[in-house]
């Protein structure tokens, strides 16, 4: 573990939900409609929309495979194993996975301060019940309260959990923030997808939900879009449907590798080619577990639509971007190269811990900002995030 010079603020945690997470403020009758478990064969699954998912290989996650498994695959795999053989044999579940005092001892044995924590089975059961747009606001309503229960939204000082919102319905989604920040929200979180309402798919940057980016323009609150199931089509190139395992052939590769940056890069780009941010100057989005690839030819697309439109973009779109959005790079991405592009005020760490496909030891990252200069370093670790956690509404 390397030792860092300033505060750390890792802004990529995540928990693994206890078993009734879902159900827990889910009235059991409408079970079948949205979530319940199931058992198959002896193992424990989620039912959603009464369908089995098997998106995650155990969803109970006891047990489940160690912290940053599989760190050196994506690293590079310089060995040239098999992402099966990197995962080992799986280990009962830790308590600081789902329990936040445990969490804080871990905190302080890893030289973190502070993190923002978010889900994991949250992050992808949206897209599963999309065809239900009611049925996703009573899931997440569900699945919130849970959250506050158990993790709270600021836990001292330290562990600032998420809601999580989805603008399946643009009432329900400003009634779920304005719950949001009753209770204490430094931010919330969405997937990087376009929403499905009762009249189908739209931009999340559509006038329609207009109500709901004025509420967060006016509370100064941070959305944060992470990586999830965001329901890409793969057109025939590859299965599609989220998928956490290996087996079943999906260890070759194919284009579904590069879904998780193909959806980022849409949904940013449809905040700015849409104008969100003249509408609402005060918005502040962060974009976290979706890499920052993306952004060299995101940045000359925007450049070119604004040479073929004059006059549409009150100022140049990518000092926009760089306005309004912060990157929370790939721990494996070139972080000097999203720095030269961002600015060091808009980059932000963040672990993905305990996922398998995080960092075993988080502080570790710092070993890829050596050539940067201190100041710098001390915002990308922390500082940024800082800024980003505290609430600033709109004067």
């Amino acid at each position: 573990m390397h030792t860092v010079d300033s505060p750390v603020f890792d802004a990529d945690n995540h928990y693994y939900e206890a078993l009734d997470a879902f159900t827990r403020h889910l009235n059991p009758a409408d079970g079948p409609r949205v979530i319940q478990w199931a058992d198959v064969g002896g193992r424990k699954y989620h039912a959603i929309g009464g369908r089995i998912c098997r998106a995650v290989t155990n969803p109970t996650f006891d047990p489940v495979s160690p912290a940053g498994s599989l760190m050196e695959y994506f690293r590079g795999n310089p060995d040239g194993r098999s992402p099966l053989e990197l995962l080992g044999k799986p280990e009962p579940i830790r308590p600081e996975y789902r329990d936040r005092d445990a969490r804080l001892k871990v905190m302080d044995a890893q030289g973190i301060e502070k993190i923002w924590l978010f889900p994991t089975l949250g992050m992808v059961y949206e897209d599963l019940l999309k065809h239900d747009p009611g049925g996703v606001i009573l899931m997440f309503r569900a699945f919130n309260r849970w959250l506050v229960e158990d993790w709270g939204t600021e836990y001292q000082n330290r562990i600032f959990a998420a809601p999580y919102i989805s603008l399946a319905d643009v009432d329900e989604a400003v009634a779920e923030l304005e719950w949001a920040l009753d209770q204490g929200a430094r931010s919330v979180v969405m997937r990087a997808a376009a929403p499905t309402t009762d009249g189908g798919p739209r931009s999340p940057s559509d006038e329609m939900f207009d109500p709901f980016w004025a509420r967060v323009n006016e509370s100064g609150i941070t959305v944060v879009v992470h990586a999830g199931d965001a329901g890409l089509s793969s057109n025939g190139y590859a299965p599609d449907g989220f998928s956490a395992t290996f087996k079943g052939g999906r260890s070759t590769p194919n284009i579904k590798m590069f879904a998780i940056e193909r959806a980022a890069h849409d949904f940013l780009a449809t905040l700015i080619l849409e104008r969100l941010f003249e509408r609402f100057p005060n918005i502040r989005v962060a974009s976290v577990e979706n890499g920052s690839e993306f952004l060299a030819p995101l940045f000359r697309k925007l450049a070119g639509t604004k040479r073929k439109m004059p006059g549409y973009f009150s100022e140049d779109p990518v000092v926009t971007f760089r306005r309004h959005i912060w990157i929370n790079p790939f721990w494996e991405d070139d972080v000097n190269e999203i720095v030269d592009f961002m600015g060091d005020d808009r980059v932000i760490f963040g672990s993905d811990w305990p996922h398998i496909e995080g960092m075993q030891e988080p502080t570790d990252w710092v070993t890829e900002l050596q050539k940067l200069e201190p100041e710098s370093v001390a915002r990308i670790m922390g500082g940024n995030v800082s800024v980003l956690n505290e609430r600033q509404p709109a004067r």
